[in-house]
C-alpha cells in the first residue's frame, strides 16, 4: 500500500496525525535490571496563553502594583494571604489548601535572558529548553526519552500527553511521547478493521518501501501502546469528585493511569484561555478557580492512595504579563512569571523566593530571578535521575526543589 493511501484511509490520520507518534525502534521492551523510567512520575501542567502571574500570586502590600493596576489589581482584603507581602488570587482556594498542607511550592519571577513576547516563540523556548537565541527542533522531555537507557528501555507510553495532539516538549530526535485524549478513545481507533488489518501485516523491508515500512512499524507500536494503556485504565476508577472541566477530566485520566500502575514517567496536560488582553479580571479568576480546584482534587486523590510521594506536578505558562494594565482592563504580553510545584516530597514547600521587584522593571516588565532551565535541570537530575547536562545541552546549577 502506498504511503498516501495508507494515511488517507487510516482512521488514526483523521483523528489527528499526532496520535501516530514517530518512533525509531521496535516496540518490545528490553527489560533491564535497573529500570530508569516509570519509578517516579512528573506531571506537567501548561497554562497556555501567558497567565498573569501578578494577579495569581498577588503582591498585596506593594503600592506600585496598585498604582499601575487601578482597575485590575486584586483587592488586598480579598487575597488569600501567604505572607506579609504575597497571597493567592481569591479564586484559588483549592491551591491555598495545598499550600497550607505543605504540598505546594511557589517560585516567583521565573523566566530566561532576553525574553520573547511571542506566544509561539516563547512556548518553543519553554518546551525545548533552549536559550532565546537558539532554535531547537526537539523537546526537553523528548530528549529525556532519547537519553533514557540509551533509548533501549523506552516505550511509546513512557511520556503521555492527555490531548489529541503532541506538544513539542514530548518530541525527541529518535523517540516521541504518545498523545492520548482518552485511553478508550485511542483503543477504539486502533481497533477499526482497516487499522487492525494493516497493523498485523509484515512491513516491507526493502529500501524502496522504507517509508511504508516505517509507517507499518509506527502503527504497530501505537496499537500495542493503546492496548496497554486501555488495559491499565480499567484497573482503577477514581472515586474522587473531580470538577467537570476540561482540566478536571484530564487530571482524572492521569490519576487513574498512575493509580492503575502504568509505567509512564511523564504526563503532560494543557489548559487554554490565559491570553487576557481584554476584560481580564473575571475571566482569569474563572480559569484560576478551574485550575486550583482540579489541582486540589488531583493531589489529594494521589495522597489518599499513597502515590503522592512519588509524583511531582509542575505548572508553568509561557510568559507573564506586563506590570501595568492596558486600556482594555487587561494585560499585554510580559516576561517573567510564577511556577508552581506540588507533591509530597518538596524540599521547600511554601514561598521559594522573594516577591517580584516592582521597583526595578525592564521597560515595564519583570526581571527574572530564576532561570526556568534550572528548574528543568533539577527535575531531570534530582527527580527523574538522569543526565540533565546532556538533555539540556548545558550545565545548569539547579535548585533545591526536591
Amino acid at each position: 500500500m502506498k504511503r498516501r493511501n495508507f494515511l488517507s484511509k487510516s482512521a488514526l490520520a483523521t483523528a489527528g496525525t499526532m496520535l501516530i507518534p514517530n518512533f525509531l525502534k521496535a516496540f518490545e521492551r528490553q527489560h533491564l535490571n535497573s529500570r530508569v523510567l516509570g519509578e517516579r512520575k512528573l506531571v506537567i501542567v501548561q497554562l497556555s496563553g501567558g497567565n498573569d502571574g501578578l494577579n495569581t500570586v498577588v503582591p498585596h502590600r506593594n503600592d506600585v502594583y496598585y498604582r499601575l493596576r487601578p482597575q485590575l489589581a486584586v483587592e488586598a482584603g480579598k487575597v488569600l494571604t501567604l505572607n506579609d507581602e504575597m497571597g493567592l488570587n481569591p479564586a484559588m482556594t483549592g491551591l491555598k489548601q495545598l499550600y497550607d498542607d505543605g504540598l505546594l511550592s511557589v517560585l516567583n519571577s521565573v523566566g530566561y535572558p532576553n525574553p520573547d513576547r511571542s506566544h509561539f516563540r516563547s512556548m518553543d523556548i519553554w518546551q525545548t529548553g533552549s536559550a532565546a537565541e537558539e532554535y531547537w527542533q526537539t523537546g526537553w522531555v523528548g530528549r529525556y526519552l532519547d537519553a533514557a537507557c540509551g533509548g533501549t528501555c523506552t516505550q511509546p507510553y513512557d511520556a503521555v500527553e492527555v490531548d489529541d495532539t503532541l506538544s513539542l516538549a514530548l518530541k525527541g530526535e529518535r523517540l516521541k511521547g504518545l498523545a492520548v485524549p482518552q485511553p478508550q478513545k485511542l483503543h477504539q481507533l486502533t481497533h477499526e478493521p482497516l487499522v487492525r488489518e494493516i497493523s498485523v501485516r509484515r512491513p516491507p523491508d526493502d529500501h524502496e518501501h522504507e517509508t511504508v515500512g516505517y509507517l507499518y512499524k509506527t502503527l504497530g507500536e501505537t496499537v500495542s501502546s493503546a492496548a496497554y494503556l486501555y488495559d491499565k485504565s480499567k484497573i482503577y476508577k477514581s472515586k474522587a469528585d473531580y470538577p467537570n472541566t476540561d482540566l478536571g477530566r484530564k487530571l482524572r485520566t492521569v490519576a487513574e493511569l498512575i493509580l492503575s500502575g502504568v509505567e509512564t514517567s511523564v504526563f503532560y496536560v494543557s489548559m487554554t484561555g490565559f491570553d487576557t488582553h481584554v476584560g481580564q479580571k473575571q475571566r482569569q479568576e474563572t480559569l484560576l478557580k478551574q485550575y486550583a480546584d482540579a489541582m486540589r482534587t488531583f493531589v489529594y486523590d494521589l495522597r489518599q492512595n499513597n502515590r503522592l510521594d512519588e509524583t511531582l506536578v509542575m505548572t508553568f505558562s509561557e510568559f507573564g504579563r506586563r506590570v501595568a494594565q492596558n486600556a482594555s482592563n487587561g494585560t499585554d504580553h510580559g516576561t517573567a512569571n510564577n511556577v508552581f510545584l506540588a507533591g509530597g516530597k518538596l524540599a521547600k514547600p511554601g514561598l521559594f523566593n522573594a516577591a517580584p521587584d516592582l521597583q526595578n522593571l525592564d521597560a515595564g516588565d519583570l526581571r527574572f530571578q530564576v532561570d526556568f532551565r534550572d528548574i528543568y535541570a533539577t527535575l531531570l537530575r534530582d527527580w527523574l535521575r538522569t543526565d540533565d547536562t546532556t538533555i539540556l545541552g548545558r550545565r545548569m546549577p539547579g535548585l533545591k526543589l526536591v
